[in-house]
């Protein structure tokens, strides 16, 4: 069986034989995969569950999308270690799909299968010590002005670091290169630009809070921004978030001072723009030098909901960064079905469906979907347990029904099989064990720096601290 989350793909194999243990295999090692190997180890008693990833290190968004002076979520990390450390699970790292194995591969061995315009998610693997983020190099010192597209947590989440004072940054597991590149910024405004109102903003009450919390800052909302229409008032009458975000930017808009004090770092909201296109620097050729944005405004479209719709009314704000976080999108994984559209594997309940139709009939038997892939970008940490608990749900019904029945009396072949394919193309293998060894070098380094870790940042460094004795 294959399970499929966010940028993650999880396999899961498992045997219809009695004589023979249930095998799965679970590709990507964020939330959705360790929820769904901890369901299916509970459900399925003699079970055996394999993880890869691509990195030498698991736990995915935890790791390397959590920002750093948000500690207490990370602590799901020990909850997924658990699982990993089970004796019927098997952690392996540094395997990439695609390139050490193929889909059609593992399914074989399986019963059951699963300069200066960024983008945000290069960031936050940036500040977050991710190593195909650490030569990103950001100019955070010729400009004091950055623009953020988009309004949703993960904008909040860049927000906060660029703006929060560094002495409370230096104390949190931020990746050394990155602390120091704030350390020496020249950025003093942030503005968050979003295509609709305040009513709209995609971000959380706690995020909000949190962004608007900050230290001596300035914060600017335009009074116009904030008029509500009745359209709105339905959406916040229908959304106790939705009028708890309104009240709060409300709130922030008339508790501070009317103009910044010197010197003071300032956080800018800006409602109803859209980026129509990036403007070049005359100065510097090649250099990003502000966004040139069109003016929206929203339209119905029932149910108490509005999208936003370009007016042809333009402007420009200057700015010597833009950093892009307008949403997440899956990518395709060959040999598995894929909705270019809406960024997700077809799915019913998680069960992979052959093509786009949602015929519900055209099921592709031993292959499921879990997390981002399965449903798009949304939610918290928590949602992929119940996303998980769903497309378990679907594989346990479906084992029971005996619908992944083997056409062979063999067993199928699962870890040893995978394990002798890696080794015969060279892949060196991280099982977790050697990931312990990391977590262990890593906590060393931060303790000798008041930080909870000092995360390794370069596959070199990874690699060679994971086959360290």
């Amino acid at each position: 069986m294959a399970i499929f989350g966010a940028r993650r793909v999880l396999w899961r194999s498992f045997s219809t034989i009695s004589s023979h243990p249930l095998r799965v295999c679970i590709v990507g090692s964020g939330p959705a995969g360790f929820y769904t190997a901890e369901k299916i180890l509970k459900t399925h008693q003699g079970s055996q569950v394999d993880i890869i990833d691509r990195l030498p290190t698991p736990y995915g968004l935890v790791r390397s999308g959590v920002a750093p002076d948000h500690p207490e979520t990370k602590n799901v990390i020990n909850q997924f270690s658990r699982v990993a450390q089970n004796g019927r699970c098997s952690f392996m790292g540094n395997v990439a799909l695609g390139y050490s194995i193929s889909l059609v591969e593992l399914r074989e061995l399986y019963h059951v299968d699963l300069k200066g315009v960024h983008s945000a998610r290069e960031f936050v693997w940036w500040y977050n010590g991710h190593p195909d983020g650490r030569n990103l190099d950001p100019d955070l010192k010729n400009t004091d002005t950055a623009v953020i597209l988009g309004q949703g947590n993960v904008a909040l989440d860049v927000a906060r670091i660029l703006l929060r004072p560094t002495s409370e940054l230096a104390i949190t597991d931020i990746a050394s290169h990155a602390l120091t590149a704030l350390e020496q910024s020249s950025i003093r405004k942030v503005y968050l630009v979003g295509r609709r109102g305040p009513v709209q903003a995609a971000c959380t009450a706690k995020e909000l809070r949190e962004v608007l919390g900050i230290k001596d800052l300035y914060i600017h909302i335009k009074e116009t921004d904030l008029k509500i229409t009745p359209a709105d008032e339905e959406e916040m009458k229908n959304s106790r978030i939705h009028r708890r975000i309104y009240e709060l930017l409300s709130k922030a808009a008339t508790a501070g001072p009317s103009q910044p004090s010197s010197g003071q770092r300032e956080l800018h909201f800006v409602f109803f723009r859209q980026p129509d296109r990036f403007l070049e620097s005359y100065d510097k050729k090649g250099y990003v030098s502000g966004v040139h944005l069109e003016k929206t405004t929203l339209k119905g479209i029932g149910s108490g909901k509005q999208i936003a719709i370009g007016t042809g009314q333009f402007e420009n704000l200057s700015c010597g960064i833009v950093l892009k976080s307008i949403g997440y999108k899956s990518v395709p994984v060959d040999d598995l079905p894929f909705d270019n559209q809406k960024g997700v594997v077809p799915n019913v309940k998680g069960r992979v469906l052959s093509d786009n139709s949602g015929d519900p009939t055209s099921i592709e038997n031993g292959l499921y979907v879990c997390g981002w892939l399965k449903r798009g970008p949304t939610g918290i940490i928590a949602t992929n347990l119940y996303c998980a608990e769903e497309t378990v749900a679907s594989l346990s019904e479906d084992l029971e029904l005996g619908v992944l029945a083997s056409t062979t009396r063999l067993p199928k072949l699962g870890r040893d099989g995978l394990l002798q394919i890696l080794d015969n193309r060279n892949v060196r293998v991280v099982p977790f064990s050697a990931w312990e060894r990391i977590d262990k070098e890593e906590k060393r380094l931060g303790s000798l720096r008041n930080k909870p870790r000092e995360k390794l940042t370069s596959w070199e460094e990874l690699l060679k601290v994971a086959g360290s004795e």
